[in-house]
Formats: C-alpha cells, structure tokens, sequence
C-alpha cells in the first residue's frame, strides 16, 4: 500500500506541475475542438494514462480513490482535458474484464488510451472466429486520440431477442467524423465514430457480465482490489471531473477580487461585500461537502472490491443517486460565483466563464444528469425496483 500510495503522489505532484499549463492551453484546445498535443504528452510523461492499467503489463495498477485523486487535479487544470483523461483511464480499466488475449493485445505497448461507450447504437452479426460489426456511436470522447475503442452492439440470436455485447476494436478500424462543435467541454473531441463490417475476434467481444466483472478467462477473473462495478466504478472516476472544476472556478473567482470593484456602485473592493462574503463560503462548502461524499461511495467500492463481493443493489443505487447530487452540487457551486462576477467573466481569454460552460454541458451526461441519478436513487430507498440497469 505504501509503494501504491508513493506512485500516486508522484503522478499527482507532476499533474499539479503542468495544471497552470493545462488551463493556460484551454483556449487554444477550445478552438480547435480537441486536446492539445502539449496537454497529451504531459500527462503521458506524468504516468496519468497508466494508472489503470495492471502491474502485469507496465501499469501503476492504482485504486478507484486513488485513480479520482489524479483525475479531480487534472480537470483543474482543464475540464475537457479531465474529461477525456477520464474516458481513457477508466475504458482502460474496462479492457482488464476482456479475456487474455485481448488483454495481452490491448497492454502489450503497457500506457494505451482506450475510449468507448456503452449506448448500443450498433450491431453485431456472428461470423467465423468472431462477429462483424456495423455501427455509428455519438458522443465519443477521445475518439480521435485512442488507440483501442469500446463499442456496445446488439446481436440478434436465433430465438429473436437481442443481447448487448461489447466489441473492442482498434481505431484504425473505424471512421472519426469532423462533428464535434459545442459550447461547452468544447476540446473533449467527443466526435462520432462508424464502424462499417469490422470483423473483432471472439476473444475482443464479452457479454452483459461485464457489468459486475465477471467476464471469465481472464487471469485477475478472481483476483480482489480491482474487479469493481462497472457502473458504479465508471461514476466514481466520472464525479472527481466535477469537483475538480468546481475547484477550478473557486481558484480563479478569488485571484480576480484583488483591487476589483462593484461597478455602477460605491463598492471599490467587491471582496468587502457581504454577499460576496456569503456566496463565496456557499460555494466553497458545496464543493467541500461534496468532497467528503465522493469518500464515502469510493470507500464502499474499495471495500467490496477488497473482499471480493459485489455490491448490493441498495449501495449501487446510493452511490448513483450520490453522484448525481455531486453533479448538481458542483455546477451550483460555480453558477453562484458567476453571478457575482463581472461582466469581463464572459471573455473567452478568461479561464472562469470555461469553467462555468464545461459543468454546464457535461450536467448533461445522460448517466449523469441528476434528475436521473436521483430518482433511481430514490426509487430503491422506497422499496422499489431501480427500473435501470445502469447502477
């Protein structure tokens, strides 16, 4: 633990090294609807996009906790460039449920980037040694920096239901549109991707049981510390984007007070204000408050993965409806300091107004939108069924 707890320091004190660099380059990674090359090989060379990979093949192998400690530091810097971290980091982790070989594929170079996601906008049909998959798939971050990509699919079996599989498969096989143009968590690169009769191997495709790690013919199939809820896993990496964000806005909404009146008023320092006073300790206890809940659920996902239990439908649905509160949380933490800001915050050289647009769109997630989260939550505190198979 202590050799674990030693390389996580040394990749967090290398982000916050680059995260005046990550914010810096926020503009331009804007503007060109994409992550900076400089943003990639700085992470790359602080070991972020290996520390869910196993020891086994080169990887750091850290924990969830551990995994959404580097996240939230890098979505300080950028929200966009925290976002599509996030996707490369936990889709790699994904790729430890894919049976040995497919591992041994995906982690023979050890650092990969992976992205993926789990709408089923595509089809499978079975061929000989695999399955050949037709498909278009929205809203896929990091696409055009991936070397691998998850692709969730239906295939119709011979009695006529339809079962959802997921087929890894190199992004060489696949078409990246140009169609990424948004307002917010604009360089995220979520551009859409087509497959068109890409044949993936047997061993690059597994079933619904990867939902709670069980996929077999693996070598960690039995292993304790990492086999977690998919679910529950991929919205634990998902919230500490949100936090650090939120930490962001906070940072810079106080280096801006110095010397910054109220205009149109007798106020000449803004920071002399009670309701900036309040607003401000709001905000910062919003963000604290939601801190100390992400302990929670991550304590709870780290303690079932150790002992090699799967989590109860209850904790499953706390921990979504928990995180869908962070969603909410976090984004009025910052909408409440951009009410008191100036109207110079609307520039887009101004690190604050980013901020406050990429909380705002990535609100929206459809995993993550709160309503959702919360009545799922809610439903099963009240006895009910989930009425979702995404907890």
């Amino acid at each position: 633990m202590a050799l674990r707890d030693a390389e996580t320091q040394n990749v967090l004190d290398a982000v916050r090294e680059v995260v005046p660099t990550l914010r810096t380059n926020g503009l331009e990674t804007e503007k060109q609807r994409w992550l900076l090359d400089e943003n990639i090989e700085l992470l790359e060379k602080s070991g972020v996009f290996g520390i869910a990979i196993p020891e086994r093949f080169g990887g750091l192998d850290l924990s969830v906790e551990q995994q959404a400690l580097i996240l939230a530091e890098i979505s300080r810097g950028c929200g966009s460039t925290g976002w599509v971290s996030m996707v490369w980091v936990s889709t790699a982790w994904i790729a430890t449920l894919y049976p040995d070989r497919a591992q041994e594929e995906v982690f023979a170079g050890g650092s990969v980037r992976i992205s993926g996601g789990f709408t089923p906008s595509g089809t499978l049909v079975a061929a000989e040694g695999g399955y050949v998959l037709n498909g278009t798939w929205r809203f896929n971050t990091g696409v055009p920096g991936a070397r691998w990509n998850v692709h969730a699919a239906l295939i119709e079996r011979p009695d006529g239901t339809q079962e959802e599989l997921f087929a890894l498969v190199p992004t060489e096989d696949i078409t990246v549109a140009d169609d990424w143009d948004v307002f917010g968590a604009s360089g995220t690169g979520s551009a859409t991707s087509t497959a068109k009769d890409v044949f993936v191997p047997a061993h690059r495709v597994v079933d619904a049981s990867v939902f709670d790690a069980s996929t077999r013919d693996r070598w960690n199939a039995d292993l304790k510390g990492r086999n977690y809820n998919l679910t529950s896993y991929i919205l634990a990496t998902c919230a500490p984007v949100y936090l650090g964000i939120a930490k962001a806005a906070l940072e810079l909404f106080v280096e801006r007070l110095p010397g910054k009146g109220i205009t149109y008023t007798s106020w000449t320092e803004q920071s002399q204000h009670p309701y900036t006073q309040i607003q401000l300790s709001r905000a910062a206890n919003k963000i604290a408050a939601c801190e100390a809940l992400s302990r929670e659920w991550l304590t709870v996902i780290q303690k079932r993965a150790d002992l090699g239990e799967k989590l109860s439908v209850p904790e499953k649905a706390t921990i979504r409806g928990q995180v869908g509160y962070v969603v909410q949380t976090t984004k009025e933490a910052v909408e409440a300091l951009y009410e008191i800001s100036s109207a110079s915050t609307i520039a887009r050289s101004n690190h604050f107004q980013r901020a406050f647009r990429d909380i705002a769109a990535l609100s929206l997630h459809g995993l993550l939108t709160p309503v959702g989260c919360l009545e799922v939550h809610g439903r099963v505190m009240l006895g009910l069924e989930p009425d979702t198979d995404y907890i």
